[in-house]
């Protein structure tokens, strides 16, 4: 039974293996993207206080949040590990 088990697994681990590889490139150049325009959208809520507008000001300084390496990508980037790490468990269970 634990053979048949270990045949189905393996399929498994090629796909989530290079489901893993994809997804570590796509998130490396979408984070440097999002740290752009989390810089962006920044300096834009700062223009926006110094001109008087203050609830345009927290919108956007809120919207930096989000897009800076502290608020989505941190998310997404756990995510993704926890699919590298299924992808290792799957691998010691057929080394096994």
């Amino acid at each position: 039974m634990r053979v048949i088990l270990k045949i189905i697994a393996a399929p498994f681990i090629v796909i989530l293996t290079l489901l893993w590889a994809i997804l570590t490139f796509l998130f490396c150049v979408a984070e440097k993207v999002t740290g752009i325009a989390s810089g962006l959208a920044l300096l834009i809520a700062l223009a926006l206080f110094a001109t008087g507008q203050s609830l345009g000001g927290i919108v956007f300084t809120v919207i930096a949040f989000f897009l800076s390496p502290v608020g989505i990508p941190l998310f997404v980037g756990g995510l993704i590990e926890k699919l590298g790490e299924l992808s290792y468990s799957l691998k010691a269970f057929i080394m096994s």
